[in-house]
């Protein structure tokens, strides 16, 4: 757990589940490989660069791209500036996100990064 009031610097790398209600200025991420690790941003919580998990649960802020492998749950509280790829999302009535939400393709088993995106190029849209 990052405290509320406490400040990180630097990347963070957890192996177990870990809630951030305090501030991060770099990189969360969980190890190549691991499996149900969440990354929780409590409502005070912010994050000033990228999460790289299996699940992300956002209630406060964070500016960075967010990667899940699994799941990412924006709460109404909730502000991200940044991409998010995901395999299954959740978004309450609320959240606030700037920046492409992107459906991840593959096995839930490989690694959350931008390889693993479909981007599909609409020619024209129409509003009736």
């Amino acid at each position: 757990m990052v405290g509320e009031g406490a400040e990180v610097h630097g990347r963070l790398v957890a192996s177990k589940s870990i809630r951030i209600d305090g501030s991060v200025y770099g990189s969360v991420e969980i190890p190549d490989g691991e499996r149900n690790v969440t990354v929780a941003i409590g409502v005070n919580g912010k994050v000033f660069g990228d999460i790289k998990s299996y699940r992300v649960l956002v209630a406060g802020m964070v500016e960075g791209k967010i990667y899940a492998t699994e799941r990412v749950e924006l709460h109404k509280q909730a502000s991200v500036k940044g991409d998010i790829t995901y395999n299954d999302i959740g978004i309450e009535p609320g959240a606030q996100v700037v920046g492409f939400v992107m459906k991840r393709v593959g096995k839930k088993n490989e690694p959350a990064d931008a390889d693993n995106v479909v981007v599909t190029k609409f020619s024209k849209l129409e509003v009736k």
